[in-house]
């Protein structure tokens, strides 16, 4: 039953307070963090990917079923993250919810969520970038800007963007907000800008038929622009740099949902409404769009906001998925010196830095849409497991407190796991191969490292502060005539710090 052993509320949060990330954001920055994860690959590239292939018009009803899916996932984050106040998102839910194995499975399938979610944007930035360069009349060689199942050598600017943010991520997460802030005011313009140019062009004649590939293409669409919401779950991977976790944590993951949810609808309706949808399947939609109906100028415009939005996600991305290797590894999920942090910066640099490397390498050679349905596939997995943990809680730690209560739980957790279950049962054969192949790596490193390495293993208390452990009697000091128990500092982590030979004795004061 050790594979179920479960972690303490309490002691989880309190073991966060001298741990060292700065507690720098705020509920806009957390806001903004969402909508910066959220508005970008999905409404620049996938929109018309997803259209063209799976669709139609019908896109608009598939960004409405994620939307919904993703809405009840969202309620239970929201009380999720504001009970557990920690780095890990969906990963620390599951740890004390539902157990040890579990939450290696969850962290597990995130790492794959953000290291290949940030592959896909990478490779969306990059064509877009390919496009606005051509536009100002420097054409890239294909070489260096497709990868090898697209007739290329290797995307040289999704690597470069990778380890340019990569670098910036490792200064700070003060520094990270401040340049999301700038980037998602200037897409959210140019998204507001693609509208007000677009919408006089709208033809109703491009929406028939509505439903091309029937309702089957809903389901298919939808679950492949899923991919477009998962930004909400970085919001959660934030709770230890938040000031006010309680109250700012709810805000920034439901406010930044709802905000992003109506611009894909709109955006999406509007696209296939000026644009016959077999004609959307590129990777620079939104700007084809805005030339397909003249508009030249604005093309290039929204060219640039993309790149700008598609940056925000990538950066947003790469915090998320060290935050979640910061956790697993404080836990002993994973080696312990992948927790240490930036002596100046405070900033977990170990891990940033090989995620960084690994962005890079996928994005370098593996084409976006299969990237993006592997992304769709951890994604599922992390919030039918969190929507399953709310409810779980609510039974086994009633009392618990709970600064935001997820309403009418008993029928969202379920709404929730079935929407999201629906959609990972759509995606494709391929993506499921993959993914079940994943986690039976997961369960080999689990099994083989983890599982003995785990601070629950060391200390079967639950509790994360040295084990004490009852030690033979040795020598002459045996015989004292208190009966004063001895301990070993066997599981001492790492502390650095010798015991007192008070604390060594176990006399009381």
């Amino acid at each position: 039953m050790d594979l179920f052993r479960t972690k303490d509320i309490s002691r989880t949060v309190a073991g966060t307070k001298n741990r060292g990330l700065a507690k720098t954001l705020g509920a806009v920055d957390l806001v903004l963090l969402g909508i910066g994860c959220i508005i970008g690959t999905g409404i620049f590239v996938l929109t018309g990917v997803a259209a063209a292939r799976f669709a139609g018009p019908g896109i608009t009803l598939s960004f409405i079923l994620s939307g919904s899916a993703c809405g009840f996932a969202a309620l239970a984050y929201a009380e999720l993250a504001a009970m557990v106040p920690v780095a890990g998102s969906a990963y620390t839910f599951a740890y004390v919810a539902l157990g040890e194995i579990v939450a290696f499975l969850v962290g597990w399938a995130l790492i794959l969520e953000y290291t290949v979610g940030a592959a896909a944007v990478a490779a969306g930035w990059s064509g877009y970038f390919a496009g606005l360069a051509e536009a100002i009349g420097f054409r890239l060689p294909k070489a260096f800007t497709a990868v090898p199942s697209e007739g290329g050598i290797v995307n040289m600017p999704a690597v470069i963007i990778v380890l340019l943010l990569t670098a910036l991520l490792i200064q700070g997460t003060r520094e990270s907000a401040s340049l999301n802030k700038i980037l998602v005011t200037v897409k959210l313009s140019v998204v507001a800008l693609f509208l007000v140019l677009a919408v006089p062009h709208v033809n109703p004649v491009n929406w028939e038929p509505f439903l091309p590939f029937g309702y089957k293409g809903i389901a298919a669409g939808a679950a492949i622009v899923f991919f477009a919401y998962i930004g909400f779950d970085a919001v959660a991977t934030a709770a230890e740099e938040c000031r006010r976790p309680n109250r700012d944590l709810p805000t920034g993951i439901i406010g930044s949902l709802i905000v992003c949810t109506v611009l894909y609808i709109v955006v999406a309706g509007v696209l296939t409404g000026i644009v016959p949808y077999g004609q959307l399947d590129n990777s620079e939609p939104v700007a084809f769009a805005l030339h397909y109906i003249g508009i030249n100028w604005g093309s290039a415009v929204v060219a640039v906001g993309a790149i700008c939005g598609m940056t925000t996600v990538l950066l947003v991305f790469i915090f998320g998925q060290s935050r979640v290797f910061l956790a697993m590894a404080r836990d002993g999920m994973l080696p312990a010196v992948l927790a240490k942090l930036h002596p100046r910066h405070k900033t977990p640099f170990i891990i940033t830095v090989i995620t960084g490397i690994a962005v890079a390498a996928i994005s370098a050679i593996l084409p976006i849409s299969i990237i993006a349905e592997l992304t769709n596939a951890g994604t599922l997995f992390a919030f039918i497991v969190a929507s399953v943990g709310v409810l779980v809680l609510r039974y086994t730690r009633p009392t618990a407190r709970r600064p935001f209560r997820c309403p009418a739980v008993t029928i969202i957790a379920p709404l929730a796991v079935v929407f999201c279950s629906y959609l990972l049962a759509n995606l494709p054969l391929l993506t499921w191969k993959f993914f079940g192949s994943w986690l039976g790596i997961g369960l080999v490193v689990y099994f083989l490292f983890s599982r003995r390495h785990s601070v629950l293993a060391q200390n079967q208390d639950g509790s994360s502060g040295p084990k004490l452990i009852k030690a033979v009697p040795v020598g002459a000091a045996a015989t004292d005539p208190a009966g004063v128990l001895r301990y070993s500092t066997t599981g001492m982590r790492g502390s650095g710090k010798k015991l007192s030979r008070r604390r060594l004795s176990g006399r009381r004061p």
